[in-house]
């Protein structure tokens, strides 16, 4: 009884007014707008859905460790590509919270491939905006399985009726803190905290 009322929450429920806003939205019918709401802004900064993935994480001002990260790794023309993609996208003070020194290795030219695993176990492909993820969580017993770029998993669940947090492999829970941010080629979901492979 519980996963159908999840699941028709997903039909009615828009989440992505800001963080942990629910707001009950229309069909969409124009690809600039979600229903009659826009995408949030980040800190201030529009993140346009006209434009890709990357150039909009380049414009956030509170994306800069992630698109360092992006860079190093090398995804920068995958996430400008077609896709679709999801990113989970931690914020600075999401990278701040690591271990010291853990953000610094992974910047390091010589460390690509420490980057790349890291940075790609943030890319799911597909675009999982909120009402997918509800719909998928409601039809798989309160869990979704999101198969990441890295190749690893995210367990994608609800944090009470209506947060959806992340589950990586090491079992540590990010929280979705601003939902739906619809790009040309895909989606942003805000995090806050960074995911990691086992």
């Amino acid at each position: 009884m519980q996963h159908m009322a999840i699941a028709a929450a997903a039909t009615a429920l828009f989440i992505g007014a800001g963080a942990g806003a629910v707001t009950t939205v229309g069909p969409q019918t124009d690809p600039n707008m979600i229903g009659d709401v826009s995408n949030p802004m980040v800190e201030g900064q529009a993140l346009l859905p006209s434009i890709d993935i990357y150039d909009n994480t380049t414009k956030s001002p509170e994306h800069s460790t992630l698109v360092a990260e992006l860079r190093a790794a090398g995804l920068a023309n995958t996430l400008k590509g077609k896709g679709p993609y999801t990113v989970f996208a931690p914020t600075n003070e999401a990278y701040a919270a690591l271990p010291h020194g853990a953000v610094a290795a992974l910047l390091q030219p010589g460390n690509r491939a420490a980057a790349e695993k890291s940075a790609s176990y943030l890319v799911v492909k597909g675009r999982y905006d909120s009402q997918t993820l509800l719909k998928l969580i409601g039809e798989n017993g309160g869990q979704a399985k999101l198969v990441t770029l890295e190749g690893g998993s995210l367990i994608a669940m609800l944090n009470g009726p209506t947060n959806i947090a992340l589950m990586d492999q090491k079992g540590s829970v990010a929280d979705i803190s601003i939902y739906d941010i619809y790009q040309s080629n895909g989606v942003i979901q805000v995090i806050d905290k960074v995911v990691s492979p086992s």
